[in-house]
């Protein structure tokens, strides 16, 4: 890639090469211009201040080998010291990590943590990674957890892994499985196909099903019945924002813990057990390695909190 400093006193100009083609903008602003507020970002692009090839673009544009990105001249952070990472933190990422080779890293990541700061958190996985990392200059999440999702989530170590492994998700070629617990769910197997809309409910994004929104199918199977719960693993055919939650709350299977698409009747069962969680767990990933050729499978046990959940369900089943 082709490119000079960002700086606060000139524009610069971006050649993109073959390894940043098919990224959004956004994305690649977010990477150029580090330590810039996302906020900031989003509004140099909207004011038309960002250009690709002498035009205006939407933050969602994807960028081609040849094009030239236009960026305004914009103070970065680079000077200033990068986010503090406790102790505490990176000894548990280290232990969170459940794959490692030189192309690939994969996370059991703690519920709570988001993957990547802003929104008012400062600090998210991938900041925190680069931190520990400080050689690693390319680390990139392959894609997203909620918040409060725990489980399995990639981080490419550089762009070629990146697009090979998202290319893979697109295709869907990445088996992923998550597990649940939820109150509701009727039989032994259940597929929903809804279609996902997002759509903004004040400051806070919310997903609804909707005939206007993309095709999305869930396929949900019963792994055990705990009285009034039931422990569901979903298979995910579609990648969409809060999909299992969404679905699950159609289906008439809200889950438990959910603040946003949750049931009044599952936080109370929650209290009463003294817990407060989404207990949603990414659990396991199977996909082709792109470089190896081999088919890898990596799982993700549960954490203590969603075990204990799960125990005191059993007690009073």
């Amino acid at each position: 890639m082709s490119e000079r400093t960002p700086s606060a006193d000139r524009v610069t100009f971006v050649t993109i090469d073959e390894g940043r083609a098919g990224q959004r903008l956004d994305n690649f602003l977010f990477t150029h211009l580090k330590g810039v507020p996302k906020s900031r970002i989003y509004r140099i692009i909207r004011s038309g201040e960002v250009r690709v090839n002498k035009g205006r673009a939407k933050q969602t544009t994807r960028l081609a080998t040849g094009d030239q990105v236009r960026i305004p001249p914009i103070r970065t952070s680079e000077s200033s010291a990068p986010p503090a990472v406790s102790d505490g933190l990176a000894e548990r990422l280290r232990r969170a990590c459940v794959y490692e080779d030189d192309q690939l890293m994969i996370f059991n990541k703690p519920a709570g943590l988001a993957v990547h700061g802003g929104s008012g958190v400062s600090l998210g996985l991938i900041e925190a990674l680069r931190v520990m990392y400080p050689k690693e200059q390319n680390l990139e999440l392959v894609h997203r957890l909620d918040r409060d999702t725990s489980g399995l989530i990639m981080v490419a170590r550089h762009r070629g892994m990146l697009r090979k492994l998202q290319r893979l998700m697109q295709s869907g070629q990445v088996e992923k499985r998550y597990w649940l617990l939820c109150q509701g769910f009727k039989g032994k197997e259940r597929t929903l196909e809804a279609p996902l809309l997002k759509m903004m409910n004040g400051n806070e994004r919310i997903v609804r099903v909707s005939r206007e929104g993309k095709p999305s199918v869930t396929h949900f199977r019963l792994l055990e019945r705990l009285g009034d719960a039931q422990l569901v693993e979903a298979l995910l055919e579609t990648g969409r924002t809060h999909q299992i939650r969404v679905h699950g709350q159609f289906g008439g299977f809200a889950l438990l813990g959910d603040d946003k698409y949750g049931s009044d009747r599952g936080a109370a069962l929650l209290e009463s057990l003294g817990r407060r969680r989404l207990c949603l767990h990414a659990r396991s990933l199977t996909f082709v390695h792109p470089t190896t050729g081999k088919r890898l499978t990596v799982s993700a046990p549960l954490d203590e909190d969603f075990e204990a959940i799960i125990t005191a369900l059993r007690e009073r089943a």
